[in-house]
């Protein structure tokens, strides 16, 4: 590369962390890269609840734009931030190994999820979330609470919430695996689509890039998060549509379990298989089960599914 490659960042501390390490990871293959911090919308309107104002792609927009007009050679995402269907101008080039995928429980010791009393207060501005939880215990409170880590942890110290439920990779990058009162099982609380990997983004066109970024894909991660992707593909699901979605290796075969409910736990559906093939095909044909069993009551008119890397 006859200059640094430019990397498209939010400026949070876990944004940064990922950014930085994606540069790192390229130094150490002898491609210079430099981070360039970008302000998102996400970030513009922080008190404001994600879902009432455009959902996680708030936080990518911006980058993606800069990323197009060639301000910047490549993005870095967390990837569950990342609509399933993306520009045709842009590429995911790369998604490196993922890191825990699992929601984490964030609490005074002694204080459980299944053992915690009417209208405990928890805190999470995910509808997800929100709606796994009181499906199946409705006599919780949920708490919307926005911000990046450092800003929700310190809210939960100020008792603004009883425990908190947060991406575990996150607490994990960031040093602070150590509040974490206990890791919620994919069984209890199903992880968003992409949770916990990171998605590497560069222009279509971009051969040179395309090329230096290959080096950081870890394949079975792609293959894992191409089919729960796939699934938010098929149902046209976003930010505002409470879906989990978790792809797990079991010997040869991808196993598959997406999860549907209504944003108020009224309703939830399940749906899984698993297949040694296409990953993406099998996210279609999880989506498939979840429309049978009526998920476009819940998440409206699907859309058709893209070609997406």
């Amino acid at each position: 590369m006859t200059r640094p490659l430019r990397i498209g960042s939010r400026a949070s501390a876990l944004a940064r962390w990922q950014a930085e390490h994606i540069a790192a990871e390229l130094r150490a293959r002898a491609v210079p890269a430099e981070i360039v911090f970008l302000t998102t919308s996400g970030d513009r309107f922080a008190d404001r609840a994600l879902a009432a104002i455009g959902g996680k792609e708030l936080f990518t927009k911006e980058i993606d734009q800069a990323l197009a007009a060639g301000e910047v050679d490549l993005a870095v995402h967390s990837l569950k931030d990342v609509p399933a269907v993306r520009p045709a101008a842009l590429f995911l080039a790369a998604v490196p190994c993922r890191e825990d995928p699992r929601d984490a429980w964030v609490a005074p010791p002694g204080l459980t999820l299944a053992a915690a009393p009417p209208a405990t207060r928890i805190g999470t501005s995910s509808l997800r979330r929100r709606a796994q939880l009181l499906a199946r215990y409705p006599q919780l409170e949920i708490v919307p609470l926005r911000g990046n880590v450092d800003t929700r942890l310190r809210k939960w110290r100020e008792g603004h919430c009883d425990a908190l439920i947060l991406a575990g990779a996150g607490l994990k990058r960031l040093g602070q695996e150590a509040v974490i009162t206990a890791w919620l099982q994919p069984e209890e609380m199903c992880p968003a689509a992409g949770q916990g990997a990171l998605a590497i983004e560069c222009r279509a066109a971009d051969a040179a890039t395309r090329q230096a970024l290959s080096a950081l894909d870890h394949p079975p991660t792609h293959q894992a998060v191409r089919a729960e992707r796939a699934v938010l593909a098929r149902l046209g699901a976003g930010c505002q549509t409470p879906v989990g979605a978790l792809a797990e290796w079991r010997g040869p075969e991808l196993h598959l379990r997406v999860v549907v409910a209504d944003r108020d736990g009224r309703r939830l559906i399940s749906a899984s298989a698993s297949a040694s093939g296409d990953t993406r095909q099998l996210g279609v044909q999880v989506a498939e089960q979840l429309l049978s069993q009526g998920a476009a009551e819940l998440l409206g008119p699907p859309l058709p599914a893209p070609e997406a890397p």
